[in-house]
């Protein structure tokens, strides 16, 4: 079931890597650059979060690249980069991006469930809304761990189980159709991106880091929580129209801000 699932996951990315059909204009420079600055209009964040400057010279791993923003602001930083994604699109964006401005990483398709590196490789693991659509999102928690250096970081975002996102996606889906005992759990694997995508509560995610020290986790609003963007590859249509005309983003910036969809843990490999 494992193997069936991870290929339902490879094919759905493999169509189109994350953000390809909405930021991406055009794979050369200018639309790496447009794509690059949308990515940050939309989740600032990501800068602070990552710290994309203090890993100059340090061994840096992304996992699950998508189209190399992130890569490459750590390649421009001076770490030593590896990336990874489970797609060869992915991978072969990310490579067309870097020698778009002359850059260079060490690129590879692999599987975040068995990383072909040795144990106590990196000094940041670093990944952006990626190991929830793995199969077996401990196995890649536990990967992480080995291969990090003792009293190494892991800089992970997740998603969020009780985000706005998912309560608008339970209306749709299980609300509007009859359905009101459907699981969020169902509910985002069914609907969020590829099939058997997961969102942790904050109890499940230190569940999940609890081999770990120093485990921060923190949510914060997404662009999908607010409407203020495209719904991703799967949503699309005038009621969404509509509600990201009326939607009341105020409202949910002052009162929903710990319902976003992105849960952001930083933690370290105990010495």
């Amino acid at each position: 079931m494992s193997a069936e699932a991870k290929a339902e996951v490879r094919s759905f990315w493999d169509e189109a890597a994350c953000g390809e059909r909405l930021l991406l204009a055009s794979t050369d420079r200018a639309g790496f650059s447009a794509q690059a600055v949308e990515r940050y209009r939309l989740e600032p964040y990501i800068i602070a979060f990552a710290g994309f400057d203090r890993w100059r010279g340090k061994r840096v791993l992304e996992i699950g690249v998508g189209l190399g923003a992130d890569h490459q602001r750590f390649v421009e930083a001076g770490a030593n980069t590896t990336g990874i994604d489970l797609t060869p699109r992915a991978i072969g964006m990310t490579q067309q991006r870097l020698e778009a401005f002359g850059l260079s990483s060490d690129l590879q398709v692999a599987d975040a469930e068995a990383l072909p590196f040795p144990t106590a490789a990196f000094d940041l693991v670093y990944s952006w809304g990626v190991i929830h659509h793995s199969p077996d999102t401990p196995a890649v928690v536990a990967e992480i761990l080995r291969v990090l250096k003792p009293g190494g970081e892991a800089r992970i975002m997740i998603y969020s189980k009780w985000s706005l996102v998912g309560m608008m996606l339970w209306g749709r889906y299980a609300l509007l159709r009859g359905r009101p005992f459907t699981s969020l759990a169902d509910i985002y694997s069914r609907h969020l991106e590829s099939p058997g995508t997961k969102a942790y509560s904050v109890d499940q995610t230190k569940r999940l880091f609890a081999r770990f020290s120093d485990v921060r986790i923190r949510t914060t609003l997404s662009h999908g929580d607010l409407l203020s963007s495209g719904a991703g590859q799967r949503h699309s249509g005038h009621i969404l129209d509509i509600a990201r005309r009326i939607w009341p983003r105020w409202f949910v910036r002052r009162f929903l801000k710990g319902r976003g969809l992105f849960m952001m843990i930083e933690a370290r490999k105990p010495t």
